[in-house]
């Protein structure tokens, strides 16, 4: 019988929710999914308000993004790499270190993961002068890579998530076998991490991709090596869809993220079950700065201190 090309959905309950785990049954389905597929989504964890809140601020950054003339795009203008104020003022728990979600991810990658990144990805609506573009199907592990689950992105949509707004191209499976041996490029362009054209018509043949539909208040859990690429957005509006990068506690990378001062007491391990790589600064240098981040290929998700010739 055929794999899905589609990914599984867990429905979190409320009793859940207020538990702040899944049930054994349901954190079995998500482990299991991550370990074949390299994505789940698990649904109705985020307050549609808390959503709808932050997505008008970033959409109103989207569009003065969009405007610079060295705007920060990713492979092409209609994808720009975007950052949320990491400020008190806009900081939600239930979205950037959710208990449920803290769960899913050290049950993969081991108890206390690093939290290294926390950015955003927003597919722009079409414009005269950036018509739409589709990213080339590529892996954010563009460097050489352990081939054992040490990294997962957990995106957060703003809004619902479709194929006209330029839901994300998905390729479930790949990154059980997937090296630097299948990508063009080389660390620091902007094709860094592009799937060669003859992997993809094979791998089409096997297990196709998928543009999901991913419902609001939902969020995806998935692979760092996982095959996927950025889609045109052919509404008339950015769809924002936030991404923070979780590493295994013994994976050697040493990115950190800015964080406001008055939002220590909120990051600390006691209270999300993870390690937060911060950097605290005041409220102030982060509301004058976070519009100003660099493109994704600036950060490198590569470890130091590699060990070689063992496995």
């Amino acid at each position: 019988m055929p794999l899905p090309t589609t990914p599984i959905s867990i429905q979190a309950s409320s009793s859940e929710i207020k538990a702040g785990k899944l049930s054994q049954r349901n954190l079995e389905v998500a482990t299991r999914a991550l370990h074949r597929d390299g994505l789940v989504v698990i649904e109705d964890l985020v307050q549609h308000s808390t959503l709808d809140r932050l997505n008008e601020l970033m959409v109103k950054d989207a569009y003065e993004l969009q405007a610079r003339k060295d705007m920060p795009y990713n492979f092409n203008k209609g994808n720009i790499q975007q950052d949320p104020p990491m400020t008190e003022e806009w900081f939600a728990e239930e979205i950037f270190v959710n208990p449920i979600i803290t769960q899913v991810t050290s049950t993969v990658l081991g108890p206390f993961p690093s939290l290294r990144f926390v950015s955003g990805n927003t597919a722009l609506p079409p414009t005269p002068t950036s018509p739409p573009t589709a990213q080339p199907t590529h892996s954010d592990a563009d460097f050489d890579h352990p081939s054992i689950p040490f990294s997962l992105v957990v995106n957060v949509p703003l809004i619902t998530m479709t194929p006209e707004n330029g839901s994300t191209e998905i390729w479930l499976g790949t990154h059980a076998d997937t090296s630097i041996n299948d990508q063009e490029g080389v660390r620091g362009d902007r094709a860094s991490g592009t799937i060669k054209k003859e992997l993809l018509e094979k791998r089409r043949s096997v297990r196709g991709p998928c543009q999901p539909i991913v419902k609001k208040g939902s969020v995806v859990v998935r692979d760092l090596r996982l095959w996927h690429g950025g889609m045109p957005n052919l509404g008339e509006v950015p769809r924002v869809m936030l991404a923070m990068v979780l590493f295994a506690p013994w994976y050697r990378n040493q990115l950190t993220v800015e964080f406001a001062e008055d939002l220590k007491d909120k990051l600390t391990v006691e209270k999300t079950g993870l390690n937060v790589a911060a950097k605290f600064v005041g409220s102030d240098v982060v509301e004058k700065g976070y519009l100003n981040r660099p493109h994704g290929l600036f950060y490198d998700f590569d470890q130091v201190e590699k060990i070689e010739g063992v496995f």
